[in-house]
């Protein structure tokens, strides 16, 4: 896979990452979890190039890390390690279909906690990319942010990042007068195209990464659901307004015309997907989650995959999707 650097001072990583959340949180919670299929995909992962392996503290809670923890043993040279901090699970299965119940945590002494604690369930001595999850309402990034510093002055952490759709250029600027910021992780797909409006600009002018997050709009795009009852038990996604029935079946159109592009020039709409959000710029790095072997081969294809102008303008076009995200 061609490399590229998460903006023009971070490390170097494949142009399409490995999302590791869903291996262990979120999604298809009824089913059991295999440990081992997940740690081979990681090891396939490195071996097709994508280097870049995002987790967080607050999946699972905790087990996410140390299940990449696990994978990446024996070969943590060949990854960049992304992970997050700034939120906690106060209530591990109190939230809807056993889910954990979360809050954010800005403070700077739990971050300083919290990222020992990321240290070892990883099974390494420092991260390379350490993101704010969510900026906390009742601390000032300010202070967060000078927390996070702190790590990669302790060598704890090499780059810094922030994370979440409620990122703001104001608050880039901000956490970049204290340190500065090396990526932003934002939700960026082909039917979630608001970062387009002021901070994939203001990220490509200061040299940011990006990292779009459900690059697929949740396996959407991929075409892998056409109807609610297709959703797993305990799934996240039964939770989300676009994927409720009404809204789900209006929706159909953008999956179809994603799938005519890929049938026309030989790819999957999966890969199709990708390639649009590498075409955005060349610091965008997006980080599609899967736990199977067959997507997550699909997905590294995506890096050869080239659209058009025209099939860029024709995707461009799509009509936005009906229902809120969340």
């Amino acid at each position: 896979m061609r490399n590229t650097t998460l903006g023009t001072h971070g490390p170097e990583v494949g142009v399409v990452g490995l999302g590791a959340m869903g291996m262990s949180f979120a999604y298809d919670m009824a089913t059991p979890r295999d440990d081992a299929t997940s740690v081979s995909v990681i090891h396939q992962a490195l071996d097709l190039g994508m280097t870049l392996i995002d987790t967080a503290d607050v999946y699972g809670p905790h087990t996410n890390e140390e299940l990449v923890g696990r994978g990446l043993a024996g070969r943590r040279e060949r990854a960049v390690i992304a992970t997050k901090v700034g939120l906690e699970a106060v209530d591990p299965t109190g939230g809807p279909g056993g889910s954990p119940v979360v809050r954010p945590n800005g403070r700077p002494e739990h971050v300083r906690s919290a990222v020992d604690a990321s240290l070892r369930r990883l099974g390494t001595d420092h991260i390379d990319l350490y993101q704010l999850h969510r900026i906390d309402p009742e601390v000032p990034v300010e202070e967060t942010w000078g927390a996070m510093a702190e790590a990669v002055a302790a060598g704890k952490a090499r780059h810094l990042g922030l994370s979440e759709v409620t990122v703001t250029v104001e608050q880039i600027r901000r956490a970049q007068a204290v340190h500065p910021v090396t990526t932003v992780q934002a939700e960026f797909s082909l039917w979630t195209r608001d970062v387009r409006d002021e901070v994939l600009p203001y990220c490509t002018e200061h040299g940011i990464g990006l990292l779009p997050y459900s690059p697929l709009g949740r396996g959407f795009l991929a075409g892998r659901f056409s109807s609610f009852d297709e959703l797993p038990q305990n799934d996240q996604r039964r939770r989300l307004p676009r994927f409720q029935q009404d809204n789900l079946r209006a929706n159909l159109d953008i999956a179809a015309k994603v799938g005519e592009v890929a049938g026309r020039i030989g790819a999957t709409p999966a890969q199709v997907a990708l390639a649009w959000l590498l075409a955005q710029g060349p610091y965008v790095v997006p980080i599609p989650g899967t736990k199977t072997p067959k997507y997550l081969a699909d997905n590294a294809g995506a890096a050869d995959v080239r659209l058009s102008p025209a099939d860029l303008a024709e995707l461009d076009a799509m009509p936005a999707p009906v229902g809120a995200r969340y």
